[in-house]
């Protein structure tokens, strides 16, 4: 199958055009939540969790321990999710957990091998 083929073939199924990853990033007090939250979303088929750190220069949100090791501890939220239902996605997760961090990152290829 040529490249044109697939990628024809990709853009026949609407759910599958313009995959975007949502990238979330978490206090770790808000994982349990979160995940309740986005595993009784329909929109949402499942995604991925792992354990990061955030570093940067806003050390009045950074406790004291924080400070000293330069990082805060933050739970990534991975989410692939068709670009059409991504407004509506961040609006509820905004009026649901205001102050998260975001990212949306078209996905140029996904699938299972």
């Amino acid at each position: 199958m040529s490249e044109t083929e697939i990628r024809h073939n990709e853009s026949d199924n609407p759910s599958e055009q313009n995959p975007c990853l949502v990238m979330l990033f978490a206090t770790p007090a808000l994982e349990e939540s979160l995940v309740d939250w986005l595993l009784e979303n329909e929109s949402i088929s499942g995604f991925s969790t792992t354990e990061s750190y955030g570093h940067g220069q806003r050390a009045s949100s950074m406790s004291l321990f924080e400070q000293v090791t330069g990082r805060q501890r933050r739970i990534q939220f991975l989410i692939e999710i068709n670009e059409g239902l991504v407004g509506s996605l961040l609006n509820a997760l905004k009026a649901n957990f205001p102050g998260l961090h975001f990212m949306v990152i078209p996905v140029l290829s996904a699938g299972r091998l």
